[in-house]
């Protein structure tokens, strides 16, 4: 069992991160093993062509919604394929709410565009952040105040929200079938239709059975990457050991709180919530305290963080749920009987989608990486800015190529599982992240489609500009030709 507050040493660096939870590392199995062994031969068959369009996203969590819209509102005929029955992946599906920094560490909004769009259609009552004023202060009484509402790090006042995941679904999809997309929900994308080397759709299982989507550009929203995978493109696995950013967990929210009083009683005193956490351990065996929602009636639990098992595994997965929905009710009436504000708690909703951190990344033509995070400078095919980890950083210089597979033509990635190392996987997994590489992923992906040539051919500076049409971020076009000159010239 870890310590409730880890602090982690990145590889390479000497940043320290604080990540506020137990890692749950129990070895106990709750299913016996199943009896694998042998195959069968399934029998070939003709699959019927269910729809032709110019891109198909398959996922529709953040990164495949803002691929879609950005697809569409550039000009593509778009279609979303989602196994759920709702738009927005964890951020929603995952009651993953609690939106993480899109301002750098003087408060500039960097990750904007779809992610700028989206939160500005929310309805005020379903948002619950720092007002624009405050991003960037370091005043203590506004930095207490907001670090205990998880939008306040390193003594920095952040733009990270959180939001109503209900009206997140609709507004996702009210944003895409706007936009032109046609959605295509309870679907789920079976594996790549590939020929010499090139992605010309998908085939997909719904209750109508096995159908294809034929298009001239496929992007793998997937968040596992299981499209370019499926398709023989390369990738990679490894991890920082013992970094919660590869654990899983379920999430779920507890009603009938008083979260202002919680916060109050957690911040006033100190020993007895320590006594109070050790308890909890010695009850129920892993312990979290909640996180702020949209509502100060609402808590939500993201956890228990689970190592040591993969979301690639079906059992694995089955797994981290069994777990998860005991301490589900375990901390529900743990905290009805102990912790102030909590009284008349109840459990509300547990999520219907795995919390799941990492499974692959993208092997592209491009790489964020660990030692580039000092730089500063942008990189020449930059498509987004992403905040750095700490105020130790400059920001970081999003390349198109950390979205394109090396060989595998005719598909991009977009998302968690973009192309970087583990240390970057970090940050570049969260949510506003993965809002701006799908930004800069549909873009793409319509250009080469309009234009009739491959993702990786589409000319970078004709995505920026249209990213730029679009309300995104980007640095300076002068400073980013520099680089393109200086590399050109080597």
């Amino acid at each position: 069992m870890a310590d409730d507050v880890k602090m982690q040493r990145i590889a390479g660096g000497s940043e320290e991160r604080f990540l506020g939870s137990d890692v749950f590392e129990s070895s106990g199995r709750n299913l016996p093993p199943p009896r694998r062994g042998g195959s069968i031969l399934e029998d070939a068959r003709e699959i019927d062509i269910y729809h032709r369009c110019d891109v198909v996203v398959i996922g529709g969590g953040p990164a495949g919604c803002a691929a879609a819209w950005a697809a569409a509102k550039a000009g593509a005929d778009v279609t979303l394929v989602e196994r759920y029955n709702c738009l927005g992946g964890l951020s929603t599906g995952g009651l993953v709410m609690w939106i993480d920094r899109m301002t750098d560490w003087q408060g500039d909004h960097v990750i904007q565009g779809f992610a700028r769009h989206f939160i500005e259609r929310m309805p005020p009552d379903a948002v619950a952040g720092p007002p624009m004023a405050d991003w960037g202060s370091k005043d203590p009484a506004k930095v207490s105040y907001w670090q205990n509402r998880t939008t306040a790090f390193h003594g920095i006042v952040q733009w990270a929200p959180t939001l109503d995941p209900e009206r997140m679904k609709l507004n996702n999809q009210e944003m895409l079938l706007q936009a032109g997309v046609r959605l295509v929900f309870h679907a789920w994308a079976a594996r790549p239709i590939v020929e010499d080397g090139t992605a010309k759709g998908v085939i997909f299982e719904s209750k109508a059975g096995r159908q294809a989507i034929v298009a001239k550009v496929v992007v793998d929203t997937t968040g596992d990457g299981d499209m370019f995978a499926r398709a023989g493109a390369e990738f990679d696995t490894d991890i920082e050991e013992g970094d919660v950013h590869h654990s899983m967990n379920t999430a779920w929210v507890v009603g009938g709180v008083d979260m202002d009083r919680w916060i109050d009683w957690k911040i006033h005193h100190a020993d007895q919530l320590r006594e109070l956490m050790e308890m909890g351990r010695k009850e129920l065996g892993f312990f979290q305290t909640p996180y702020v929602t949209w509502r100060p009636d609402v808590a939500m639990w993201l956890g228990p963080r689970q190592s040591g098992l993969s979301a690639l595994d079906v059992d694995d997965m089955t797994e981290v749920e069994i777990r998860s929905h005991r301490l589900m009710e375990g901390h529900t009436q743990f905290f009805r009987r102990h912790a102030p504000g909590f009284e008349r708690a109840f459990s509300l909703q547990s999520a219907q989608q795995l919390g799941v951190r990492h499974t692959r990344r993208l092997a592209g033509v491009a790489r964020i990486e660990r030692k580039d995070w000092d730089d500063g400078a942008p990189v020449a095919d930059e498509v987004g800015v992403s905040p750095s980890i700490s105020p130790k950083f400059p920001m970081v210089s999003v390349p198109y190529g950390s979205l394109v597979p090396r060989a595998l033509d005719g598909m991009l990635a977009a998302g968690r599982h973009i192309s970087c190392d583990a240390n970057s996987h970090g940050f570049m997994r969260e949510i506003p992240q993965c809002w701006l590489t799908g930004h800069a992923a549909g873009v793409g992906a319509a250009l080469a489609a309009n234009r009739g040539v491959q993702p990786r051919a589409v000319d970078v500076g004709e995505v920026r500009s249209i990213l730029r049409e679009q309300g995104a971020h980007l640095s300076d076009d002068a400073a980013v030709a520099a680089v393109g000159r200086a590399e050109a010239a080597e």
